[in-house]
C-alpha cells in the first residue's frame, strides 16, 4: 500500500506533462490562445517544476518526507482544480505554474520515500524498479488518458482528474507511510528564485520575440534581465554553503556533457509533442482520443531503446548509444520537415516517430548512467535530480526557441497565402476574415505546417549538436564502466 500511494503520486506528476498537450488545441480554442502564447501551457508548469526540483528534494530532507510529500500533493490538486475552472490565459497559466511548485515539491520527496520505507536490498529493489516503470509509462498514459478526457468530456478534466487522485493519496499517506528522520540543513530559497526567475525570463524574451519581433523593447529588456538574473544565480551558488545546484558537478566532462546533451534533446523531444499535437488534430483532423493513440507507439518503441541499451550497454559502454541516440533522433525530425498538408499520419508522421522514439530510449538509460559516474554517493541525489531539472528547463527553453522559429515562419507563410485567399475570396469570405482576422481552413493549415516544418528543422539541429556532444565531450574509461555497472546492479560485460 505504501508503494501504491508513492507510485500513485509519481503518475500522477509525470502524466501531467503530457496528459495536457492532447487538449492543447482545444484549450486554444477556449481561452483564446496565440499558437506561441499556447507554449505557455506548457512552459509554466516545466519552468516551475524543473527549477524548484532541488529545492523540493531538499525540502523533504530538512522538514521530513511525509509531511512535505502531502503538502506537495495538496498544492499539485489544488493548483489542478483551479486550472480547471480558469476562465482566460492568466489564470491558467497561474494554476500551471502552482502546479509545477507542487510537483517540484512532491515528486524528489516521493523517490526518497522509497529508500526510507522498503528494506535494503531485493524489497527496496523491486521497489525502485516499479516507480520507474511508472516514471517511464506515464507519458503513454497521460496522452490516453488525454484523449479520453477530452472526446468524452472536456479539456477542463485533463485538471480536473488529478483532485480525487491527489485526495486519495493525502488520505492513504498517514496510515501506510511514516515519517522521516529530519536533517538539519540550509535552505538554499535564493538560488532557486534565481534560476527559476532567470529562465521564465529567457523564455518569456523568445516567445515575445516571435510574437512582436527581435527589436521590440520588451524583447530585448527581457533576455537583458534574463543574464543579470542568471549571473546573479551563478554568484549566490558559489557562496552557498549548501547550493541547490553544486556547481563542481560541472568539473566533471562527463557529467557537463551528459547535461548538455539532456538539455539539447529535451529541447527537441518537447517541440515534437507541441507541433506535432497541433498537426494531427488540426490538419490531419483526428479527435482528441486519436491523437492520444496515434501517440502510443512512440512510449513502446522509447522502452524499446531503452530494453537494448540496457542490455548490451555493459559490453559497449554507454558512449555508443549515446550517439547513436542522438544521430537517430536527428534522421527522425529530419523526415518529418518533409512534412506538408497532403501528408498522412501512416505515410509520414508515423515512421520519423519511430526512428526518433529509438533513439530516445537509448538515451534515456545511457544518460541516466553518465549523470552518475564519478559521483560521491552521497552527492547521486543532486547529480540524478540536476539531470531531470535540466531535461525540464531544457525542454521549456528549447520549445521557446522552436515556437519563435515557428512564428517567424508561419508568418512569412501567412504573407504569401493572404494574397492568395483575397483573389478567390467571395466578398462575404472578405468580409469574414476582416471581422476575425481567420483564414479558411486550407489556408490556415498552409500556414501552421509551414511554421511546424521550420521548428522541426531547428529541432533537428539541436539533436545533432547532442551528437557532436557525444561524440567530443563523453570519454568513458574502463573503470567508470565498472563504477557504472556497480550503481546500477548490472552485470559485468
Amino acid at each position: 500500500m505504501a508503494l501504491l500511494v508513492i507510485a500513485s503520486c509519481q503518475l500522477m506528476v509525470v502524466l501531467d506533462i503530457t496528459i495536457v498537450n492532447i487538449a492543447l488545441p482545444h484549450i486554444q480554442s477556449a481561452l483564446h490562445f496565440s499558437t506561441t502564447s499556447l507554449a505557455w501551457v506548457v512552459n509554466a508548469y516545466t519552468l516551475t517544476f524543473g527549477g524548484l526540483l532541488l529545492l523540493g528534494g531538499r525540502t523533504g530532507d530538512i522538514l521530513g518526507r511525509r509531511r512535505v510529500f502531502m503538502f506537495g500533493v495538496v498544492l499539485f490538486a489544488v493548483a489542478s482544480l483551479l486550472g480547471g475552472l480558469a476562465q482566460n490565459p492568466g489564470e491558467l497559466l497561474a494554476a500551471r505554474a502552482l502546479q509545477g511548485v507542487g510537483g517540484a515539491i512532491a515528486s524528489p520527496t516521493a523517490l526518497s520515500l522509497v529508500s526510507t520505507t522498503f528494506k535494503e536490498g531485493p524489497e527496496r529493489n523491486r521497489a525502485f524498479g516499479v516507480f520507474a516503470a511508472v516514471s517511464a509509462g506515464g507519458g503513454a498514459i497521460g496522452l490516453l488518458m488525454g484523449g479520453i478526457l477530452v472526446e468524452w468530456l472536456n479539456w477542463r478534466w485533463v485538471l480536473f482528474v488529478n483532485v480525487p487522485i491527489g485526495a486519495l493519496i493525502v488520505l492513504a499517506t498517514p496510515r501506510y507511510i511514516r515519517e522521516s528522520e529530519r536533517h538539519p540543513g540550509h535552505f538554499d530559497i535564493a538560488g532557486a528564485l534565481t534560476s527559476t526567475v532567470g529562465m521564465v525570463l529567457l523564455v518569456y524574451g523568445f516567445i515575445r520575440a516571435a510574437q512582436e519581433g527581435w527589436r521590440d523593447a520588451l524583447t530585448l529588456a527581457s533576455f537583458a534581465a534574463a543574464v543579470v538574473v542568471l549571473a546573479g544565480f551563478v554568484l549566490i551558488e558559489r557562496r552557498s554553503r549548501q547550493p541547490i545546484t553544486p556547481l563542481h558537478m560541472f568539473a566533471d566532462r562527463n557529467r557537463a556533457g551528459t547535461y548538455g546533451i539532456m538539455l539539447c534533446l529535451a529541447a527537441a523531444i518537447f517541440g515534437m509533442f507541441f507541433f506535432l499535437t497541433l498537426f494531427v488534430q488540426d490538419v490531419l483532423g483526428f479527435s482528441p482520443l486519436q491523437a492520444g493513440l496515434a501517440f502510443l507507439p512512440v512510449s513502446a518503441v522509447i522502452a524499446i531503446g531503452a530494453g537494448l541499451a540496457s542490455r548490451f550497454l555493459p559490453r559497449f559502454g554507454p558512449k555508443p548509444f549515446m550517439v547513436t541516440g542522438a544521430i537517430l533522433a536527428a534522421a527522425g525530425l529530419s523526415w518529418l520537415t518533409l512534412t506538408d498538408v497532403d501528408s498522412t499520419y501512416a505515410g509520414s508522421i508515423l515512421g520519423p516517430m519511430l526512428v526518433f522514439s529509438l533513439g530516445m530510449g537509448m538515451e534515456f538509460v545511457s544518460l541516466t548512467l553518465m549523470a552518475l559516474s564519478n559521483v560521491a554517493p552521497r552527492e547521486a541525489g543532486a547529480a540524478s535530480g540536476l539531470l531531470n531539472a535540466t531535461q525540464q528547463v531544457g525542454g521549456s527553453l528549447g520549445l521557446s526557441i522552436l515556437v519563435t522559429t515557428f512564428g517567424t515562419a508561419s508568418t512569412d507563410e501567412a504573407h504569401q497565402q493572404i494574397p492568395r485567399f483575397l483573389a478567390q475570396a467571395t466578398p462575404l469570405e472578405r468580409l469574414r476574415f476582416q471581422r476575425t482576422g481567420q483564414l479558411p481552413k486550407p489556408f490556415s493549415d498552409e500556414i501552421l505546417t509551414a511554421g511546424a516544418s521550420a521548428a522541426f528543422v531547428v529541432a533537428a539541429i539541436f539533436t545533432a549538436l547532442a551528437a557532436l556532444i557525444a561524440v567530443f565531450a563523453i570519454q568513458v574509461r574502463a573503470s567508470d564502466l565498472e563504477r557504472l555497472q556497480g550503481q546500477t546492479g548490472m552485470p559485468p560485460g
